[in-house]
């Protein structure tokens, strides 16, 4: 990949337009339409002409957050990265947290200010919608693994 397809520009601008920092957006892209399975950080460097650093603590983020991995490069010294196979579980998975978190948010705001409120019946309506999606994930998931 000797530089950033416009595919790959393009769907590192989607996510950084959801919340994703830039470079940890480019980094991801760059990932994805790489054409071999492991790439190193120093090809990423390259091909995305940014600093070292600045990958590596891309490659942090995405570690961190399950979307990827570090794999044995038999005869490389260098360390090589690839999506895991499961890395969109992963990060349903830590959204789930996300949501539970505003789930948990909604209903302590509904035992403030009553369920009968106008607040009280949004939240209600905000904490049920959340609770749904939340109960409906484990279900979406492993259909997903039977496929």
């Amino acid at each position: 990949m000797a530089g950033m397809t416009e595919a790959a520009e393009r769907l590192a601008l989607v996510l950084t337009s959801n919340g994703m920092q830039r470079m940890t957006a480019r980094v991801m892209a760059a990932l994805l339409f790489a054409d071999q399975e492991t790439v190193t950080a120093g090809e990423l460097s390259e091909w995305l002409v940014i600093s070292p650093g600045t990958v590596s603590t891309a490659l942090k983020a995405l570690s961190s957050s399950g979307l990827i991995e570090r794999v044995p490069a038999p005869g490389s010294r260098r360390e090589h990265f690839r999506f895991r196979d499961d890395a969109w579980i992963q990060l349903m998975s830590a959204q789930n947290q996300a949501l539970n978190a505003v789930f948990e948010a909604a209903d302590r705001g509904i035992k403030e200010s009553g369920e009968d409120s106008v607040a009280g019946r949004r939240l209600v309506n905000m904490r049920d919608f959340y609770g749904y999606v939340m109960a409906e994930m484990p279900a979406i998931i492993e259909r997903w693994r039977a496929r």
